[in-house]
């Protein structure tokens, strides 16, 4: 049997899309998630910005009546690996992990993106225990605190200054002496006043005990070490875009590509292969936010119904 639609990860976007898909009455649709729904969220101790959400919750706590809603209205979950998404014609092939096919008429894609580590000493041991890579997500819970940010780029100096509104000091560690951002942002991290600059320098470790992370310990490029007290850490040094299933056999991708590896998508979602549709962390100017990302999966659907009501009764 043809699938109307084929959800391709099971975050925030992917589970949206398959809600929204299956109430506007797409029947046979399967969302592919190789392991539980929920996406990176579900790895968050605590969620404070969702709407509608008040007190604390965690990540897994707010993404756990997902899946019982979207399959109230029909979605099918497959806990499979999507290697590759071809297409010919007008149906594309969800090439699985256990060597076996599908087909639909349409798919969703939301894989998502992985925040790219550091790689230093402790910092797999206290991510979401004090090392994090969302300071909007996490950046409230350090308030009045002094923390530190890693990275040289756009990102890290615009959490720098979003983390100096909440917190007492913030320690900005970059490897060069110069950063790799905007003038006017440049400008702006050296004239706030809580922000230190600590250059020429590269984290070393991270350390803490129980309850999270204490301090860091950043080597510069004498080999000295300096011991940094801080509760949070937190990294930007850049996302991987989980984009692997959009591969061909070929080496190319299914769809038109950032240099960054980003699918390239209109207003509506649509990528550059009619019936293809990216959300989410994968797609370009993602605001990588949970809310964002639903919202995607919503407008994705909503297009996705469209396409598949024209293509079969053209």
């Amino acid at each position: 049997m043809i699938l109307d639609c084929a959800i391709i990860g099971g975050g925030p976007a992917g589970l949206t899309a398959g809600l929204y898909t299956t109430r506007g009455g797409l029947e046979n649709v399967t969302m592919f998630e190789k392991g539980m729904p929920g996406g990176q969220i579900t790895s968050s101790s605590e969620i404070e910005n969702y709407p509608g959400v008040t007190g604390e919750i965690t990540g897994m706590d707010l993404m756990m009546p997902w899946p019982e809603q979207c399959q109230k209205f029909g979605l099918k979950h497959a806990m499979v690996e999507v290697l590759r998404v071809s297409k010919e014609g007008n149906l594309f092939t969800i090439h699985k992990g256990d060597g076996t096919t599908e087909q639909a008429h349409s798919v969703i894609i939301g894989t998502g993106s992985s925040p790219r580590r550091a790689g230093f000493k402790g910092e797999n041991e206290f991510f979401g225990r004090g090392v994090s890579t969302c300071a909007t997500c996490d950046g409230f819970f350090y308030k009045g605190k002094e923390v530190a940010v890693i990275g040289g780029g756009d990102t890290a100096l615009e959490e720098a200054l979003y983390l100096a509104k909440l917190c007492s000091k913030v320690y900005l560690v970059h490897r060069r002496d110069s950063f790799r951002s905007a003038p006017n942002t440049v400008e702006r991290i050296k004239k706030t006043e809580n922000i230190e600059l600590v250059l020429n320098s590269v984290p070393d470790e991270v350390y803490g005990d129980a309850m999270g992370v204490t301090g860091l310990k950043v080597k510069n490029n004498n080999g000295e070490i300096r011991d940094i007290a801080v509760p949070g850490v937190f990294t930007f040094v850049g996302n991987d875009v989980n984009n692997q299933t959009l591969i061909q056999e070929d080496g190319t991708f299914l769809c038109e590509m950032n240099a960054s590896g980003e699918v390239i998508v209109d207003i509506s979602m649509k990528t550059s292969v009619p019936g293809l549709f990216a959300t989410g962390d994968m797609r370009i100017a993602a605001p990588k936010q949970v809310v964002s990302a639903a919202g995607d999966g919503a407008v994705a659907a909503l297009q996705a119904i469209s396409y598949v009501d024209e293509l079969l009764n053209d």
